[in-house]
């Protein structure tokens, strides 16, 4: 008897609630598959935890998520490769340091707009507003600044800072749309992009893809080092979740593509997704892509203090073995 109290004691040791953060697209799918399918309680269990509570939050843009995540609110967080590295740095060294758990997905972000006017990011003016998840932190404001600096010359990143408003996706598209709000822009991502493309009169100005060179990570998941210490078999079973529901997306993407639909009551058709899914330029996987393009460019531009020697520095050793970059 004593030694199963003690077992029981041991296995409790651990958190007995995991709370996790998403936003909103269909970037964030392998995140609603574990949600909706019980991915992470079905692994707590296969490691002995024990029945653990994992809450879910939904939130519109990285910065909220920090705050979150450094208020001991939130344990799992999720936002672009931007405000990721940002919070990693920030926190470097500290007892609240955070580092990368595993990349989400790579998609191209378009940036899309209603004005006929502007042909490339040299055309906004200040009759354009455009909308993205959050000013200067979110990765549709760190990409339009990388944009920016390539367009306008060094040290031209903030060019277009003044023209952009902070609004969740789906408010932002709502605006866009309008053809009566002050948004004449949209820097967003699947599905919003796709859904945008299909209306008369929108057309795209700009390819997160074309500005770093190549497929990049969009989203990642991240959390604290004392998190992670504290909590190895929730760790764990959080990564083996993440994996399994990466996996089942990518074996049958129509299946994922009815999925995501069902929980998002998005209005697309399966066709719809599944075109987004089948997409050769989207990829759901943990493999980090192009993120330290992301990190040296916030250090350069003074917008973070710390730079990665390699990609490695950013995320937990766990996902070191992967090729990534």
């Amino acid at each position: 008897m004593l030694a199963l109290v003690g077992q029981a004691s041991f296995a409790r040791a651990e958190v007995s609630e995991v709370r996790i953060a998403q936003q909103y697209g269909i970037s964030y799918l392998p995140l609603m598959w574990m949600e909706q399918n019980k991915l992470l309680e079905k692994h707590a269990a296969a490691r002995g935890l024990g029945p653990i509570r994992v809450s879910w939050a939904k939130f519109a843009g990285g910065s909220v998520m920090n705050d979150a995540l450094l208020s001991g609110s939130l344990d799992f967080a999720s936002a672009g490769v931007a405000p990721a590295v940002t919070l990693w740095a920030k926190t470097r060294g500290t007892q609240l340091e955070v580092r990368l758990v595993s990349a989400l997905s790579a998609m191209p972000m378009y940036l899309n707009t209603r004005n006929p006017n502007v042909k490339s990011i040299r055309d906004f003016t200040e009759k354009d507003k455009i909308a993205l998840p959050a000013v200067k932190v979110s990765i549709q404001a760190v990409t339009l600044q990388m944009a920016a600096e390539k367009v306008f010359g060094e040290g031209q990143h903030g060019r277009l800072d003044a023209y952009t408003v902070t609004l969740a996706h789906p408010d932002a598209q709502a605006a866009l749309l309008s053809g009566t709000s002050e948004v004449t822009a949209h820097f967003s991502s699947p599905p919003f992009q796709y859904q945008q493309l299909e209306k008369p009169g929108i057309h795209t100005v700009l390819n997160s893809y074309d500005v770093l060179g190549g497929p990049s990570t969009q989203n990642v998941v991240y959390t604290t080092a004392r998190f992670r210490e504290a909590n190895p078999k929730v760790y764990q079973a959080f990564q083996a979740a993440l994996d399994e529901a990466v996996t089942a997306i990518s074996k049958d993407k129509k299946a994922a593509a009815e999925f995501y639909l069902r929980v998002s009551r998005d209005k697309d058709t399966v066709q719809d997704i599944l075109a987004m899914l089948n997409d050769p330029q989207v990829d759901f996987s943990p493999v980090p892509k192009n993120t330290t393009k992301y990190a040296n460019f916030l250090n350069k531009v003074g917008a973070i203090k710390q730079k990665p020697a390699s990609w490695k520095d950013l995320f937990f050793p766990e996902i070191h073995a992967q090729p990534g970059s």
